[in-house]
């Protein structure tokens, strides 16, 4: 999800959610249709093969990728999990250009990972989100002609059955002209092109893919009605013809398919490509939410249920995400880096029920030193060099947890700087001089965590990780969310100068 996700204006229907959640243990048969999504967006990745053997030990048998990359592709080889392979944004133009690039393209990250290492893609998802509004008509010219091209690719390497393609869309590309599911159709603006994509996608027997984020309806309004983001059957129902709504999810994913059975698509197969709920962040960014939508989708995804306008065909779902990332860009909000169903090193947030057995934590997984640096005992508060120090390793490291509303934000000053300096000299990997600043900050063997909630981090060892440590990282992520960073960590400083 490295794109900017808005949602609709109504406070209904545009934005919220499906998510998905694989469950198969030894001895358990895999629930159809559910995946998790693996981002990379990190400063210290897990290895591939743990993060495989993860998904494997939680019985997750299928799995987005955000775009092609060998370290990660290569483990998933023979790993009987499925693949849905995709292209970023970036790489539309080049391939709308020509059949022959798209060729190149497939041949190399799709063709060859197939052959000689057994990855089962079962997908391509060409582009991510290419109609946000936020990207004012930037892929529009593009998508659709990759989209063709990547299909001609692959039906020329003689993959056109095994490997369907698709587009990941936000749920912003539809809208409701009654607030209701039943009004639902495509955003006029985009209308004609989106009924060309749905046809390809139709005829070449193809899904459609759609994100949806219950979560961000209370990010982006506070007196959104709590019950309705969930599936406890508590909420006020929203009454559409015949149908009951008591949650948004099925507003919203019945608003698509109302758009779909307008067009002449009823049967159109759809795909959630991303849905989820953070843990930190934001004060409805947390475990609690986290665990409660999660179960609560988990329940009905067991039990096959469909939306009132598909009760009988559940989508396949993929999990926005796996894992936490660091280095995403926070753009969308300090959440960001937080959508993971595991902590940055595989641990366990908070346990789900996954029918008869619980989660199971990464494997194999080597850390940095037990040791952290903090605040020297005798610094003072008063220093005029705090917040700068502060502002710097915050611009540097992931320092959201120290928002208000999140894990951190109720640290007192002391510890808050602390925070910020320990994550700077875990993400610098320890080195000595990362716990300077100026004389401000020391290195103690003592956790300096208050409790479990806000943890003051040890990263994983990349020397014991080469093949983590050895992969290609592109920092883009990092630099596009740097200005708003700087931000973030303005008022951070600013807080621990004004107890002065």
């Amino acid at each position: 999800m490295d794109s900017f996700r808005y949602f609709c204006g109504s406070i209904l229907f545009f934005f919220v959610t499906f998510l998905s959640i694989g469950h198969e243990h030894k001895g358990l048969v895999a629930v159809h249709g559910l995946g998790v999504n693996w981002g990379t967006r990190a400063t210290h990745p897990l290895q591939p093969d743990i993060v495989v053997r993860l998904m494997k030990d939680n019985g997750l048998k299928k799995v987005k990728l955000f775009e092609a990359e060998p370290w990660v592709l290569q483990a998933l080889g023979n790993s009987g999990i499925e693949v849905m392979l995709g292209i970023p944004n970036d790489f539309l133009a080049p391939l709308a250009s020509s059949v022959r690039v798209a060729e190149e393209w497939v041949s190399q990250n799709v063709s060859a990972f197939i052959s000689k290492y057994g990855v089962d893609i079962r997908y391509v998802a060409v582009g991510n989100e290419p109609f946000l509004k936020t990207y004012k008509d930037m892929f529009l010219l593009t998508t659709f002609p990759a989209l063709k091209n990547v299909q001609a690719a692959l039906i020329k390497a003689g993959l056109g059955r095994q490997v369907k393609v698709t587009v990941p869309l936000n749920a912003d590309v539809y809208e409701s002209s009654t607030d209701l599911p039943s009004g639902g159709n495509f955003r006029s603006d985009i209308h004609d092109l989106m009924m060309s994509i749905i046809k390809f996608l139709s005829d070449s027997g193809s899904p459609i893919t759609i994100n949806i984020y219950p979560f961000l309806s209370l990010y982006a309004d506070p007196h959104f009605p709590v019950d309705f983001a969930f599936f406890s059957g508590n909420a006020a129902p929203v009454v559409d013809g015949s149908i009951s709504y008591t949650n948004v999810f099925d507003a919203n994913l019945d608003t698509l398919v109302w758009a779909l059975e307008k067009n002449g698509f009823s049967s159109l197969p759809i795909i959630i490509g991303e849905v989820g709920w953070p843990t930190d962040g934001d004060s409805n960014a947390n475990k609690n939410y986290a665990r409660r939508f999660n179960q609560g989708l988990f329940d009905r995804i067991i039990k096959g249920q469909g939306t009132p306008k598909r009760p009988t065909s559940p989508p396949e779902i993929y999990l926005f995400g796996l894992i936490d990332e660091d280095a995403k860009s926070i753009d969308p909000g300090n959440f960001e880096r937080h959508w993971g169903l595991f902590n940055y090193d595989g641990s366990i947030k908070y346990q789900i029920n996954l029918g008869s057995r619980a989660l199971v934590p990464a494997k194999g997984v080597r850390y940095l030193s037990k040791q952290w640096c903090v605040m020297a005992p005798q610094a003072s508060l008063s220093d005029p060099n705090l917040a700068e120090g502060v502002s710097y390793a915050c611009s540097n490291a992931d320092c959201t947890s120290l928002g208000y509303g999140s894990s951190c934000g109720a640290l007192d000053a002391k510890s808050n700087a602390s925070y910020a300096f320990n994550m700077y000299y875990q993400t610098k990997n320890q080195q000595r001089d990362s716990c300077n600043f100026n004389g401000l900050a020391t290195i103690t063997s003592v956790d300096p965590s208050h409790d479990n909630n806000c943890r003051f981090e040890i990263m994983i060892d990349m020397g014991k990780h080469p093949q983590a440590r050895n992969r290609t990282y592109t920092t883009a992520g990092v630099e596009r969310s740097r200005s708003l960073a700087m931000t973030f960590v303005f008022f951070i400083g600013l807080t621990v100068a004004c107890v002065f």
